[in-house]
């Protein structure tokens, strides 16, 4: 029995190897995550970390002893696998933790553990009492999206079509703010808009304070902890994030083809709007993405030019987690902060379509 049934199980792996690598990866990627999120404990996890083992063992069997067909259909996913064991463990074990702790309960304010009952009411909590805070941080990071757009895009076109052999020192000036921390940054920020800073300053000197009051940028002659203050950070933290993938749609513009727009008595501006812009789209796409996310869950900013009047959502949150103590309502408001990102790139990404996306 042994025998026969040995050549069955070969002739299965070698038969179908994308089917079988296709369970090889699932199914280990979803033990590793039920060992990673606790969900496997005491002796299952020996077993559990024996039938990752096994499953990547076969389909390295399978890519060296298959027939070329075989390795031609198993390569892919012997490819995808370390990767996707690395993202199994890594993020998808805890968010499993987190979704889990969202349900829960802790039996007091100064317990460790919370038990899993089920609690609906932490997301309920989460949409009612902190719905300035997810308004906030929506509104704060659209708008820095749209300014480091508006900043952002003249700025890579330059270097892409009048960079010439200053190109790679214009690249190099845009990511050196990357070379200090991103909390001195903010803090260097906090002290130029001061009110005894540059900044304040120099609206005084040119007399651009009233006007500033007028249109909400200043505060009572205050620039710092207002919200303009918490937009403007956000704009410069994330800019280079929104120039960098705007540049490379631009690069691979050819220039010939607005000559040729040229030549077909298409005006500078004509050309640019039916050339330059659509094929930029990709670009502005994943900037736009690469932006508005991190910035709509940003708390440093907040915490250090803003005022209590001016916090977003990652604030409370951060509250919750590390002064409150409240884990479970945490987890509940950090997953509707993913849901509504989510369903905010689905939505964006209709408009813009991502098969140019490359």
């Amino acid at each position: 029995m042994t025998a026969t049934s040995e050549p069955a199980r070969q002739r299965v792996m070698t038969s179908r190897p994308d089917l079988f690598g296709l369970f090889a990866l699932s199914g280990a990627g979803l033990l590793l995550a039920a060992v990673g999120a606790r969900w496997v404990t005491g002796p299952l996890v020996p077993i559990a970390l024996g039938l990752v083992l096994t499953a990547i063992v076969a389909v390295i069997w399978t890519a060296v002893a298959g027939s070329p067909e075989a390795k031609r259909k198993i390569a892919p996913y012997g490819l995808l696998k370390p990767g996707m064991l690395w993202l199994a463990l890594f993020y998808l074990a805890p968010l499993i933790t987190l979704l889990r702790l969202s349900l829960s309960t802790l039996p007091s304010r100064f317990a460790v553990d919370a038990e899993l009952d089920w609690n609906i009411g932490n997301y309920t909590t989460a949409f009612t009492d902190f719905a300035p805070q997810f308004g906030r941080a929506f509104l704060y990071a659209g708008t820095a999206t749209v300014f480091t757009i508006l900043i952002g895009f003249p700025l890579a076109y330059v270097i892409a079509f009048r960079g010439g052999r200053f190109k790679t020192l214009l690249l190099g000036l845009v990511v050196i703010p990357f070379f200090t921390s991103y909390l001195i940054r903010t803090i260097a920020w906090r002290s130029l808009l001061a009110d005894t800073g540059q900044v304040v300053q120099l609206f005084d000197t040119l007399r651009l304070s009233g006007f500033f009051e007028t249109v909400g940028i200043m505060d009572n002659g205050r620039v710092l902890n207002t919200p303009a203050a918490v937009i403007g950070g956000l704009t410069y933290n994330f800019l280079p994030f929104m120039i960098l993938p705007i540049y490379v749609s631009l690069e691979k513009i050819d220039p010939r083809m607005v000559d040729a727009a040229h030549d077909l008595y298409s005006t500078s501006v004509e050309a640019f709007r039916k050339i330059v812009v659509p094929l930029a789209l990709p670009g502005v796409f994943a900037g736009t993405l690469l932006t508005f996310i991190p910035a709509a869950g940003d708390f440093v900013n907040a915490l250090y030019l803003g005022s209590p009047n001016t916090t977003m959502i990652g604030n409370s949150i951060q509250d919750q987690f590390l002064v409150q103590n409240n884990i479970p309502l945490a987890s509940a408001m950090s997953f509707v902060l993913m849901f509504i990102i989510t369903v905010f790139v689905i939505i964006y990404s209709r408009f813009f379509g991502t098969e140019d996306l490359t």
